[in-house]
């Protein structure tokens, strides 16, 4: 039984093992579904009923502060080691039931990229393309595409471990590619390169979307941004969000804000600007006349903060809206869960501290 929110859509599946065939994805909507996943080290909870789904094609950027539990569920999903609870199927498989399979859907490029530095970019790969099976000319075909891809023409014969950090990330994420994945699980797949390597790499990321649904972990929010459709925040073990970074920006939102800068600044600037119907608030900038002007939230005010500024004869040099970026929702989610959580955190020391004084 399913339901559609926010362009998300929801599903929930009755449990049970998908047969063992080959392909099963045509019987579940999502390529990956994970539904309430646990894993508990002794009396330690690294992540808490863990919940999102990733449609075909679609790429969701995972999100959370170091120890958040990205990395746990990443090695779930990877068959690296079961949950304690839940499930987690991709291409309808199960991951603890079913890890071969589930491994033979998944290219995986953890944040060490996984290669032999004896061996040159070639041979590797050659090597991981018969680890998956493939031989004959379906491997020099996929030997071929993935060095394409990844633009390892020029150090195709080198030994890996003559090259810089950055080719290397690229051979670790040829080789999460060589076998033409159904889905992609992407640990700081840019860490290491330069400007223009990163920017190559996010635009192969964007390519992907539509033939592979694609994982991408990371802690730098731009990168988000920029490639993802969709963003899952996951914060002390748990999901504090899940939707599109244009729709959490709108949730969070208490205000609209907009950014001016005026060549002139009388006394009275400040004062005029406040008496605008709908502002809520008015702060000075860091440089002399410049202004952000807080405003009701659904209301656009530019027409006539510029009016005022025109009529003034401010002179107007700058007039924009000021947008929530990804890196204030995560923040304000993330603080948010801290500040919840402090409470809970007090009254168990609390209680501690009882049971050692009795």
């Amino acid at each position: 039984m399913g339901k559609i929110r926010n362009q998300t859509i929801w599903c929930s599946f009755e449990s049970g093992t998908a047969p063992y065939l080959r392909d099963c994805s045509h019987r579940y909507p999502f390529v990956i579904d994970v539904q309430n996943i646990t894993k508990r080290y002794g009396h330690h909870t690294a992540i808490d009923r863990v919940t999102f789904s990733v449609a075909k094609g679609e790429v969701l950027a995972f999100l959370g502060p170091n120890g958040a539990g990205k990395t746990t569920t990443m090695r779930i999903l990877t068959c690296f080691m079961p949950a304690t609870e839940g499930t987690a199927r991709v291409a309808g498989f199960d991951c603890t039931e079913q890890p071969l399979e589930v491994k033979r859907q998944i290219g995986y490029l953890p944040e060490t990229p996984p290669v032999y530095q004896e061996l040159t970019v070639a041979e590797y790969l050659t090597f991981v393309g018969r680890l998956r099976g493939i031989t004959g000319p379906k491997l020099s075909s996929a030997l071929d595409q993935s060095i394409g891809r990844l633009e390892l023409g020029s150090v195709r014969h080198r030994l890996i471990g003559n090259l810089s950090r950055g080719y290397r990330q690229r051979v670790g994420l040829a080789q999460a590619l060589l076998h033409d994945p159904q889905v992609l699980i992407l640990d700081e797949p840019t860490v290491g390169l330069d400007p223009k390597q990163i920017i190559e790499i996010r635009e192969l990321i964007k390519s992907l979307a539509g033939s592979h649904s694609v994982i991408l972990s990371t802690h730098i929010l731009p990168e988000a941004t920029a490639v993802c459709q969709r963003v899952v925040i996951i914060n002390k073990g748990r999901i504090v969000a899940e939707d599109t970074p244009e729709q959490l920006s709108a949730r969070l939102r208490h205000s609209e804000k907009i950014s001016i800068t005026l060549k002139t600044c009388p006394a009275d600037c400040e004062m005029k600007l406040r008496a605008i119907p709908g502002v809520l608030n008015v702060l000075s900038g860091q440089t002399g006349g410049s202004f952000l002007i807080e405003c009701e939230l659904g209301r656009d005010l530019r027409d006539e903060i510029a009016r005022v500024a025109v009529l003034n004869q401010w002179g107007l040099l700058e007039l924009r809206t000021v947008s929530m970026t990804l890196e204030d929702v995560f923040l304000q989610l993330t603080r948010h869960e801290d500040h919840l959580s402090e409470p809970a955190e007090t009254m168990v020391s609390m209680a501690s501290t009882q049971r050692t004084d009795t």
